[in-house]
């Protein structure tokens, strides 16, 4: 039987308008970054995990005092904050929810820097900025959310100066699967649609591709799933012990749904079916 790739069964809620929904339970969730934890040795909490993420991320990025940077999907604005607090960069973060840009401007003036930071509404596949305006580009978990991938790539190695980087880490395909076993975990799929939105995930060989494609060196490609697979127990955990808060923001049903994801992710992980990547990429001098 032809081979089905996961991604073309996602379907559902636009990013933007599901992000506005979600953002506040997914703050008690997912803890305020929003996105995946890296873990070394599984016993990390939550909070450690998602910073140790974006140290992974800013291992490969080499950032620099001063430096020009774009966030991609910028969500609460807590790891572009933090860059623009500990390098005294320029950091502007865009989003296609204003819920999110909101947080974000609010923990800027919170940290007091809001003169080194900018949050837009905007949209990665087509930006509204000049060629060669930033030193790094940041896409942080945010272009699964994304379908024209193709354009996503090609805006990023555009608006990024000669010598930068960009840096992605974000959930992947690591197989494709049968028709028949798509069929077999429609309503799977289904749930993790109505989670967390409209999605669709590519192998991380796909990203290398892509980039190369856009003339960039692939400096480093990893496949992190191992260290971000304790993710979902402690997502787990925090809905079972913030229940009645999460169920006033988003309704019991979508509390019951989040704990059944929490199944659905730890089980198509084990089964190599998606996993986790991170990529860096650098524009020649």
């Amino acid at each position: 039987m032809a081979d089905f790739p996961v991604s073309q069964i996602s379907s559902g809620i636009e990013s933007a308008q599901h992000y506005d929904t979600v953002v506040e339970a997914w703050s008690i969730l997912l803890e305020e970054d929003l996105h995946y934890g890296y873990f070394h040795n599984g016993n990390e909490s939550l909070v450690n995990a998602t910073d140790e993420l974006t140290d992974q991320m800013l291992l490969l990025a080499e950032p620099r005092p001063g430096m020009r940077m774009l966030d991609v999907g910028c969500g609460t604005g807590k790891a572009a904050c933090r860059i623009a607090q500990e390098y005294s960069a320029h950091v502007t973060g865009i989003s296609p929810s204003l819920t999110c840009i909101e947080r974000a401007h609010a923990l800027a003036e919170a940290s007091n820097i809001g003169d080194f930071t900018d949050f837009l509404d905007g949209d990665g596949t087509s930006l509204s900025f000049g060629e060669d305006q930033f030193d790094l580009v940041w896409v942080m978990e945010s272009s699964h959310l994304m379908k024209d991938k193709y354009a996503l790539l090609s805006e990023c190695a555009r608006v990024l100066s000669p010598g930068g980087r960009v840096v992605l880490c974000d959930i992947v395909v690591k197989r494709k699967l049968s028709l028949e076993k798509v069929i077999e975990n429609r309503d799977e799929f289904l749930l993790l649609r109505d989670v967390f939105g409209r999605a669709m995930m590519e192998p991380l060989d796909f990203y290398r591709e892509q980039l190369e494609a856009q003339g960039l060196e692939v400096t480093s490609q990893s496949d992190i799933s191992d260290a971000t697979f304790p993710t979902f127990n402690l997502w787990r955990q925090n809905a079972q012990h913030n229940r009645e808060a999460v169920s006033d923001m988003i309704g019991e049903q979508a509390w019951e749904q989040f704990l059944l994801s929490c199944d659905v992710l730890e089980r198509f992980w084990r089964e190599d079916i998606l996993g986790y990547g991170i990529i860096c990429a650098k524009k020649k001098a």
